[in-house]
């Protein structure tokens, strides 16, 4: 057997193992979706309804940046990650939680050159924190290869917490999944995960992207949490804020908008690529007893420019609301 079809025979191994957890429909939807939005996107290009398929755009903004003379700063730009903290209260955090640091990066793009995988290892070492949480898209196209952006989140791993937890993003492929979970970092695929510390528990969910495979399963991912267990849930867009309140998880994490990445004087985003309400583009928000935060991501897409949105991860410190 040939290097090329042992790594298929993996590949196909991998594949049905993940099929034996998710669900096989889960497994075929998503497989299914990723081959047909590829072929549309290669035949389609730029009629393409999502601009991050637009293949003639990059090309024309670089152009049009070149010629204003703005296109290395904005590139300069997407190497200054800033370092955002902050607290979250939360009212049924068990007191065994008290102060957990959760460190959140959303929006890699790993591969997308250009010393920023350097720079965001340089953002992150050392930055104290309990868990990391990684809001999806990996990958800086919506198709082609992912061993790119898979050795580039192999040269990140080190600096990560030794618990980390991952869902894929609208640029991923399920096919990343035994990738990522072979460096250890667990893919929740509307999943859920029990971390427990002192006795007590506080449950980690995670969904399948929302935006554009629209694989996400709300009440897969809660069926096995406890109603009354304070839970975090991954999302890679905010899409669906409305049923994740109502599934009564206590916070939503998640990224996709890139803040708008090209924004005005003052960060007020242009494009958003997002149908969520425009308070949910950026920041903390909150949905009745739900809070959420959308990160402006700390990678780039479609161009590897940021003006008037530096990128972000965020450290949120968990805290007992009234504590």
């Amino acid at each position: 057997m040939s290097g090329g079809d042992d790594a298929a025979a993996r590949e196909a191994a991998a594949l049905k193992a993940l099929s034996r957890r998710i669900g096989r429909a889960h497994l075929r939807q998503r497989l299914g979706l990723e081959h047909e939005a590829e072929l549309r996107q290669r035949r389609q290009g730029a009629r393409s309804p999502h601009l991050e398929n637009w293949r003639a755009l990059p090309s024309l903004l670089h152009l049009l940046l070149t010629l204003t003379g703005l296109r290395e700063r904005g590139r300069r730009n997407t190497l200054r990650i800033e370092l955002l903290e902050r607290d979250c209260a939360l009212a049924r955090l068990p007191a065994a939680f008290e102060g957990l640091r959760l460190l959140h990066l959303s929006d890699l793009h790993l591969d997308v050159g250009n010393g920023f995988v350097e720079a965001l290892i340089e953002r992150v070492r050392g930055v104290p924190h309990d868990l990391c949480v990684l809001t999806g898209d990996f990958r800086f196209r919506t198709y082609g290869p992912c061993e790119p952006a898979m050795q580039a989140l192999a040269a990140l791993r080190p600096h990560l917490g030794a618990r980390t937890f991952a869902v894929l993003g609208n640029h991923d492929s399920i096919r990343m999944v035994p990738a990522m979970e072979a460096l250890d970092i667990r893919v929740l695929m509307n999943e859920s995960e029990r971390i427990e510390r002192g006795g007590e528990a506080l449950y980690v969910a995670g969904i399948d992207d929302a935006h554009f495979f629209r694989a996400h399963g709300l009440h897969k991912a809660a069926d096995n949490i406890p109603a009354e267990a304070c839970t975090v849930l991954l999302s890679h867009t905010a899409e669906p804020y409305l049923q994740a309140a109502h599934c009564g998880f206590d916070l939503m994490l998640c990224g996709h908008t890139h803040g708008g990445q090209i924004c005005l004087p003052g960060g007020i985003a242009l494009i958003t690529e997002s149908t969520a309400p425009r308070a949910l583009v950026r920041g903390a928000w909150r949905h009745g007893p739900m809070q959420g935060y959308t990160s402006v991501g700390c990678g780039s897409s479609l161009l590897d420019v940021r003006f008037n949105c530096r990128p972000e991860v965020t450290v949120h410190r968990l805290v007992r609301a009234g504590g």
